[in-house]
């Protein structure tokens, strides 16, 4: 790739994205430029993966194509505010937060910006992720191709409307804290019946990790997957039926709303 990228802010997320780049798209360490608060940040992410690295966030954006602002919501303004009479024309900007819309990085630097706005999730760090994305106006398609072929190291993506991003958290951004509960419980199950513990969480964990995939790679409804599993008067249809009695769907339905308003709350308390 020939364009320079450059992360301000290098957490859990943007280290996630920097190894899929390096790791699974082979893209030279050289291109890459990080900013980061501390130099023990910055030693400790050049040892890993030998890319540059700056205390300087005016550094990344001067010297950045694709510039990903991988850092807290409530930095946005303070950082952007810093960087924007630097940051030139063609450059796109990325964003890794919750409640920060295309719009509000307009505004905050105060002139047309390419903007790319995406959701990334923790099964980044093992090239397993789902990142929603959404794109400005200002975009092309060539710009386009250029983001989904970086999104694609970390996993899948799919491209949305940008007035259903503020969902996005619920069902594939906090999602598999829910589904990390359901490996807990599961594994709980196995071992009140006599089952180790270390091999009760492989046992629930590649379980759910096949379910998925076959969702994801036969394409056919979940429900008539269920339906597949449920031998007539068999165990499985007993354990469906408990789940149903004690609310399993509407509890997982309750918190993905109360996902989604905490997200509204904060979209709204950034504007």
């Amino acid at each position: 790739m020939k364009h320079t990228i450059g992360f301000i802010g290098c957490g859990k997320m943007g280290q996630a994205i920097l190894s899929g780049m390096i790791g699974r798209k082979g893209m030279d360490p050289s291109k890459i430029l990080v900013s980061a608060r501390t130099e023990s940040t910055l030693e400790d992410l050049k040892t890993r993966f030998e890319i540059q690295g700056t205390t300087n966030n005016q550094e990344v954006a001067k010297r950045s194509d694709i510039l990903f602002l991988a850092i807290k919501p409530n930095l946005y303004g303070e950082i952007i505010e810093s960087i924007k009479d630097i940051v030139r024309e063609s450059v796109i900007i990325v964003t890794v937060a919750a409640g920060i819309d295309t719009e509000y990085v307009r505004e905050a630097f105060g002139r047309e910006v390419k903007v790319v706005r995406t959701m990334p999730n923790t099964p980044s760090m093992v090239g397993e992720g789902m990142t929603p994305y959404c794109i400005n106006r200002f975009i092309t398609e060539e710009d386009q191709s250029v983001i989904e072929n970086l999104l694609q190291s970390i996993g899948k993506c799919e491209r949305i409307s940008e007035n259903l991003m503020d969902a996005i958290p619920a069902i594939s951004g906090s999602s598999p804290a829910y589904v990390y509960m359901m490996i807990e419980a599961m594994a709980d199950g196995g071992v009140k019946q006599g089952i180790p513990r270390d091999q009760a969480y492989k046992l629930a964990a590649q379980a759910i990790l096949g379910a998925a995939k076959m969702v994801v790679e036969t394409g056919r409804h979940p429900g008539a997957l269920k339906d597949d599993v449920c031998t007539p008067g068999g165990a499985t249809i007993e354990a469906v039926a408990s789940l149903e009695k004690t609310g399993f769907r509407s509890s997982i339905l309750m918190a993905m709303d109360e996902c989604t308003n905490k997200i509204k709350f904060l979209s709204e308390t950034m504007k």
